[in-house]
């Protein structure tokens, strides 16, 4: 016998009250986890994520048919969006394109009814998009082993110091971690990405046995990648506090730097089932301020010389 269909769960956020349609379909079948669930998750981190949100044209990463399916990447806004949900149109090589950006509660909560498991965002802004105002460079580990992770990270951290810019750390709630800073939106993303990747050259030349550039696997034999790719136009990286669509429900979580001291540090560590203690703290809670690459970028070659 089916069971029957429930109701929309409705539930109000500002000026909207957002229905969540099958709300007791089941995105994560290894855990049980609902539709409702993620949109509850969602409305109740909404204060923590939507500052990394706001503005930022999304890539959605949708899965109706539940997280162990394949789902599927979304650019462009559906029409059947609601009026209020507000949308950008950017350039692409061959048009335009006509993104979700995500303001409020009410929209992460619209994002959940369409089986958005991650939001992953910009690293611009809407108004400039050729402007970032986030570098990140991405860690994942080369093999099963995450302590290079940790400290590839920890070498970014302490070389990003010599360089006089701040940098915040997170899981990405998949493979690896991110290691994030904030610009001033002064310089471009070709820019940025140069710099990106002078640091990256710089960290694996002292470590070359543990660190690489090399984008291609075959030449990399074992060492870790220092990814800098994200950083250019249209490319997103996932959201602070989004939920990956991976067996657990994990959460890509900001993190402390003495985080990494902790020898069961994983990309996965935090999942919607441990999102309680995940919330008790906020080591994002005071950010940086956002710098300019001017002097870094002269300090930086100052290392070279």
């Amino acid at each position: 016998m089916k069971s029957q269909k429930q109701p929309a769960h409705r539930i109000r956020a500002g000026r909207h009250t957002v229905a969540i349609g099958r709300p007791e379909k089941v995105l994560f079948p290894e855990d049980g986890i609902t539709k409702a669930d993620l949109a509850e998750y969602y409305r109740a981190v909404g204060s923590r994520m939507l500052p990394h949100l706001r503005g930022r044209p999304l890539m959605l990463e949708r899965h109706p048919d539940g997280a162990d399916q394949h789902g599927f990447m979304q650019k462009d806004v559906p029409e059947y969006f609601p009026e209020w949900f507000h949308r950008v149109e950017l350039p692409k090589e061959d048009g335009t394109v006509t993104y979700a950006v995500c303001d409020d509660t009410a929209s992460l909560l619209y994002l959940a009814d369409q089986a958005c498991i991650t939001p992953h965002r910009f690293l611009s802004r809407a108004d400039r998009p050729d402007h970032p105002d986030r570098l990140v460079f991405d860690l994942d580990p080369p093999g099963e082993d995450f302590m290079p992770v940790r400290e590839a990270a920890r070498g970014l951290h302490e070389l990003l110091g010599e360089l006089e810019l701040p940098s915040l750390l997170m899981t990405t709630g998949s493979r690896g971690l991110h290691v994030v800073v904030a610009l001033d939106r002064r310089a471009p993303f070709d820019d940025v990405r140069t710099f990106a990747r002078g640091v990256a050259e710089v960290l694996a030349a002292r470590n070359p046995d543990r660190f690489t550039t090399e984008p291609r696997k075959d030449a990399r034999r074992g060492r870790l990648y220092l990814d800098i790719q994200r950083n250019a136009y249209a490319q997103t990286a996932v959201t602070p506090y989004a939920v990956r669509a991976r067996p657990g429900a994990p959460v890509a979580a900001p993190l402390a730097w003495a985080d990494l001291d902790d020898p069961e540090l994983t990309a996965r560590r935090w999942t919607l089932a441990t999102v309680d203690r995940l919330l008790r703290e906020n080591p994002w809670q005071k950010p940086p301020r956002p710098r300019s690459l001017d002097k870094a970028g002269r300090l930086l070659d100052a290392l070279g010389e």
